[in-house]
């Protein structure tokens, strides 16, 4: 089973890289685009926040978000505080889900997250692991793909791996880092394309982040085009 005493531990750690990251900023800078198309910083602080709420009502067996529509609507509602708002949002919003995670419970069980999507509740501190640091990477403020913890990376890699495995609309990929670790993922048989590089690089690949395979080499054929996340 997941650790997840490992993995709320590492939540910690990286939603305080966050907001050290994040404090140095102010309110021009949050006002401008990020990595993700059509959303500022600020939504992605604002999502990051409501994220940890929602992840809080995952555990106490609530839906996860009310609605797609309310989701979207609170993140739109809150994208444009000012930078001291968003940083008590984020240290007030992850203090509630680590309070969250410390009650006793079966972290065996299954847990419903959204769009219907379950998941062991030992696994969730991960997901918020992925959100935190991920996102800090959408933010565009210096901290890249390529600093983003190793052992991350590598978990991250075999999770969006496992994502696209059995998907017909992905060829069947060999994925091979430069450091000789191989995934597979993409369509039953045998890959014939096999995609090569740095871990950060299939990770971009993987989440559609970054150079999206610019930095790849692949042969065998094309680099296929993934379906968004």
């Amino acid at each position: 089973m997941t650790d997840h005493v490992h993995d709320l531990r590492s939540v910690r750690e990286a939603t305080d890289r966050l907001l050290t990251a994040v404090a140095k900023l102010d309110n021009a800078v949050l006002a401008e685009e990020s990595h993700l198309p059509g959303w500022t910083r600020g939504h992605i602080l604002a999502h990051l926040a409501r994220n940890a709420d929602a992840l809080v009502n995952v555990f106490e067996g609530r839906p996860m978000y009310e609605s797609a529509t309310a989701r979207d609507a609170d993140i739109e509602r809150d994208a444009g505080r000012p930078l001291e708002e968003h940083l008590t949002d984020l240290r007030d919003s992850g203090a509630r889900f680590l309070a969250t995670t410390e009650h006793d419970q079966d972290w065996s069980r299954t847990v419903e997250l959204r769009n219907g999507i379950t998941d062991l509740a030992a696994n969730v501190p991960f997901r918020r692991w992925v959100e935190v640091d991920l996102h800090h990477v959408d933010l565009d403020i210096g901290y890249e793909l390529s600093d983003l913890p190793d052992e991350f990376t590598e978990r991250e890699i075999v999770f969006l791996a496992d994502r696209w495995s059995g998907r017909p609309e992905v060829p069947p990929v060999a994925l091979v880092a430069d450091d000789g670790r191989r995934w597979r993922t993409g369509s039953a048989g045998d890959p014939a394309v096999t995609v090569s590089g740095a871990p950060a690089g299939l990770l971009a690949w993987l989440s559609g982040r970054g150079d999206k395979g610019a930095s790849l080499t692949t042969s065998g054929g094309p680099l296929p085009e993934l379906p968004p996340l």
